[in-house]
């Protein structure tokens, strides 16, 4: 789920050439940042990203290294690089802000030494967790998930081969998918949340699958990983699903998960692989699922590319839990089901990832205490993608730098 802004302050270079000083060269001194927010309603922790390209057109020849966000007052803002691409170099700078009903924030992008962020600043975090027969697990502050790798595929005591998406419920803010790992005491609630999700060979909440012949066609599971931002504020990584047959068309997938702090909704970008489709290609449909278990009910709106669930954990002794996917604005989707799981199939685009949003909720966290409460959460994210955050840049007025020529 990406996002835009920030500023920036672009340091003067003395370029020796030898020889007299000539005419001077314009240098920006900051980028001001400016965001609106569209929505008569408010924005909480709303992710600013602002790309390397972006920045380049205002200030040619930015050094993301060196940036830093600072707000209107002048304090600065916690703010982070993200690599995109895995070659080492950042490609976004992230931070976050509240907007309120319509409301317009400045923000500075500065030139200065980036200092660590504190450990109580993180706010995500997720690894392979090869100790758990190949586990990938991911958190933020509110919500916590995992997939099952190749290891599991082969576990003596209990086998299982799905691509599905677990998710785990918590109740506190702090960072647990270590300390519950470590333990191993993760299937009890002891007064931090807990793993009570059952997601089997379903699709669990936000699991995937192609849809061809009346027929969910599933691969096994990941075969490969690689985490591209792991904190403060954004995680952001990939997963590699092994080709599989999918109703005639050989087919492999990468998926990209992108968790911000504060977030209820992980953004998920599936790319299939072009050269599987065969003579299928351009003409897959992605089914996006949510496990049926006892007692839930499902709201689904395929016209709105949303489906939520709601459902008792543990026969309702361990609270009850929704889950949500979202498709971006005009997406077109129509609702199927199998005897696992309820889905919304939407058209794989054939030069691009298939995007949408998987969100959970647990009423004990206190925040959503029913399915209305988490329909309108659904709701409220369909409403901020279509109507996203406007930025703009502007470079402040430019200091003179003498450059020196040859004479």
């Amino acid at each position: 789920m990406k996002t835009l802004p920030s500023l920036l302050v672009l340091t003067g270079l003395l370029t020796a050439l030898g020889g007299a000083t000539s005419a001077a060269e314009p240098v920006a001194d900051a980028i001001a940042v400016t965001l609106v927010n569209p929505l008569p309603a408010a924005r909480a922790n709303e992710t600013i990203v602002l790309t390397l390209a972006q920045l380049g057109k205002v200030a040619h020849g930015f050094d993301l290294r060196t940036a830093l966000v600072v707000d209107a007052r002048g304090a600065a803002v916690l703010s982070q690089l993200v690599d995109t691409d895995g070659d080492d170099a950042p490609d976004e700078i992230v931070f976050q802000t509240d907007l309120g009903p319509r409301e317009t924030k400045t923000f500075e992008l500065r030139v200065g030494p980036r200092h660590p962020a504190s450990r109580a600043e993180f706010k995500v975090y997720g690894r392979f967790v090869r100790e758990r027969h190949d586990d990938f697990a991911w958190e933020n502050d509110r919500v916590a998930h995992r997939v099952y790798g190749a290891g599991l595929e082969t576990w003596k005591k209990e086998p299982l081969t799905s691509s599905g998406v677990d998710t785990w419920v918590k109740r506190v803010p702090r960072l647990l998918v270590n300390d519950w790992y470590l333990t191993d005491d993760y299937h009890q609630d002891h007064g931090e949340g807990a793993d009570f999700y059952a997601v089997g060979k379903s699709r669990g909440c936000g699991g995937l699958g192609i849809w061809a012949g009346g027929k969910l066609h599933v691969s096994a599971n990941f075969t490969g990983s690689r985490v591209l931002a792991n904190g403060p504020i954004r995680l952001e990584f990939e997963l590699t699903y092994a080709p599989w047959d999918a109703g005639g068309a050989r087919v492999a997938e990468t998926r990209r998960v992108i968790l911000d702090a504060g977030s209820t909704f992980n953004r998920f970008e599936s790319t299939l692989s072009n050269a599987a489709r065969g003579k299928n290609k351009g003409a897959l449909s992605v089914g996006i699922g949510i496990a049926k278990h006892p007692g839930n009910v499902p709201k689904i709106d395929p016209a709105a590319g949303r489906m939520a669930v709601w459902e008792p954990l543990n026969g309702g002794q361990s609270g009850s839990l929704g889950c949500a996917i979202v498709l971006p604005p005009g997406s077109a989707a129509e609702a199927q089901q199998t005897e696992n799981e309820y889905l919304l199939v939407t058209p794989a685009p054939a030069g691009g990832p298939t995007v949408y949003y998987v969100g959970t909720a647990w009423d004990r966290a206190g925040v959503v205490a029913d399915l209305d409460a988490w329909t309108r959460e659904a709701q409220s994210l369909s409403s901020r993608l279509a109507a996203p955050v406007g930025v703009s840049l502007a470079a402040r007025p430019a200091t003179p730098v003498p450059r020196r020529m040859t004479p």
